[in-house]
């Protein structure tokens, strides 16, 4: 599976997206044909630059005056006269809703009220519809990236001064990882952060995968701790890297047994379980000594955790005694990731199985939010997310 991942240490805009992903491999002939559909009047150009001593590839765009605010209606319109493949123009065409929905969120306004000021500009627009064409062209399946620093101070927009991240920028990065950073400049722009918003599945460190190149786009600013510049990793995830690797660990396994507590006690202990880090507790009916029923109480948890577990135990559940053993356990490569759905981005975990399989499962939570807030069946809510999963999969 092609797979990306985003080193964002700098922070990441769109034109060091595009400039990443052309040197990356993406054809910049192919991206300006796509632009000129547009008739927006922009060329494109790159040249080789250093930031810092590495070496990287500088986007600049040629464009006419362009006083206008598009709004979105007029943005789509334009993306869907284009002549682009199916694959770019849904990707451009997501990335300006979730821009549009940013900034009717921050404004409290619907979407066909926002106009787009910086965003609706011609260089903004190329960068989203190149990096949309350049995404499609390196058939990236699959994106993670790092941790995104978003800069302090202040950012002067259309609104007036405001302090970063941009209240825009702010609301796409909802569910990101943000990184500390306290260099007085926007590291990440309100395109950037639609592009990691639409395009990017988890945050954390680089994935297993064989890596076949690296992309280097840099930005405009020069910091004086690092260099300004996205890297964009390509590579190929194979599932057979994830099946060879062992997944597994030791735990301990904590039991004990109860016939003189009520229910409602047990119910508050296997709470405060889960908030002392339990990775897993359950409870089984047994029969005691003397032919009284009972209760198992078995908890799953970190071996270093064991004594705050027991704690825990012992406090609320008035046992005299905890069985204690430790075990080694198998696991699935699993990770979290969110996915499109009618009522929005929805988180799901995915497990990969030692075959290659994968499988996508919803979480619990939130669709139970969603048959609630909508008046649905929560079966019928999580077979349309399974549905939905297996397409974007």
């Amino acid at each position: 599976m092609p797979v990306a991942y985003l080193d964002c240490s700098s922070g990441i805009s769109g034109d060091m997206t595009l400039a990443a992903l052309i040197d990356c491999g993406a054809n910049l002939s192919s991206i300006q044909s796509a632009i000129d559909s547009m008739d927006l009047g922009a060329q494109l150009s790159v040249a080789t630059v250093r930031k810092r001593g590495f070496r990287a590839i500088k986007l600049h765009i040629a464009a006419p005056e362009d006083p206008q605010h598009r709004d979105l209606d007029q943005i789509l319109s334009c993306i869907t006269r284009a002549r682009l493949s199916s694959g770019a123009r849904k990707i451009a065409s997501r990335i300006f809703e979730r821009l549009a929905k940013a900034e009717a969120a921050v404004h409290g306004v619907s979407i066909d009220q926002v106009h787009f000021h910086e965003v609706g500009a011609i260089d903004s627009i190329v960068d989203i519809v190149g990096t949309a064409v350049a995404w499609d062209q390196l058939r990236i399946e699959r994106a993670m990236a790092s941790p995104v620093p978003t800069g302090t101070g202040f950012v002067q927009i259309a609104h007036g001064r405001v302090p970063l991240p941009a209240p825009a920028t702010a609301e796409l990065l909802k569910g990101a990882a943000i990184a500390q950073c306290n260099l007085p400049y926007e590291m990440t722009t309100p395109t950037g952060a639609a592009i990691l918003s639409e395009l990017v599945g988890s945050y954390g460190a680089m994935p297993s995968m064989q890596l076949e190149s690296i992309g280097s786009g840099a930005g405009t600013l020069e910091f004086h701790d690092r260099a300004n510049l996205l890297r964009i990793f390509l590579g190929t995830e194979h599932e057979a890297l994830h099946a060879q690797e062992h997944h597994g660990d030791r735990v301990v396994v904590l039991e004990t047994n109860l016939d003189d507590v009520t229910g409602e006690e047990i119910g508050f202990a296997i709470e405060q379980l889960w908030q002392a880090g339990a990775l897993d507790v359950f409870t089984m009916a047994i029969q005691m000594k003397k032919n009284r029923p009972g209760t198992l109480l078995s908890v799953i948890a970190d071996p270093e955790h064991t004594e705050r577990i027991e704690q825990v135990m012992f406090r609320h559940t008035r046992t005299l005694g905890i069985r204690r053993s430790l075990q080694d356990r198998s696991i699935l490569v699993r990770r979290s990731l969110q996915i499109d759905s009618p009522w929005g981005k929805v988180a799901c975990k995915e497990v990969i199985y030692p075959d290659g399989k994968r499988e996508l499962s919803p979480e619990y939570e939130e669709c139970r939010k969603i048959a609630i807030e909508h008046g649905l069946k929560l079966a019928d809510v999580v077979r349309t997310l399974e549905i939905e999963g297996k397409i974007d999969l």
